[in-house]
């Protein structure tokens, strides 16, 4: 679906190795699943925002996690966008979008 909007994107299959895909890529925004296989989104999250080279890139958690406190334990981990799923097209591309747009400016 990003790809159709005319955004690059590099996905990563394995949690562990999301970072240093993203050292390699650098992108503009990180989009984060929070339950994965193999290893916490969460932690992910923290380990882009002391990276030197990825903390100033903006994270986008998409998530099944919709309880009370997700969102802002989410959120104190460093992720500056939260969708909870399932999410439709319109509000993920709108999420994406004011992202970039508050990165980029």
């Amino acid at each position: 679906m990003l790809k159709s909007q005319g955004f690059a994107v590099e996905p990563v299959g394995d949690g562990r190795q999301a970072i240093d895909r993203a050292k390699e890529f650098v992108p503009n925004l990180i989009i984060m699943d929070i339950q994965l296989a193999d290893i916490s989104g969460l932690e992910l999250i923290e380990q882009a925002k002391a990276d030197p080279l990825l903390r100033a890139i903006p994270v986008l958690a998409v998530t099944a996690y919709a309880g009370r406190g997700d969102e802002e334990r989410i959120r104190d981990a460093g992720a500056e966008g939260y969708l909870a799923k399932p999410v439709s097209i319109g509000p993920f591309l709108a999420g994406v979008r004011a992202l970039l747009d508050k990165a980029i400016a």
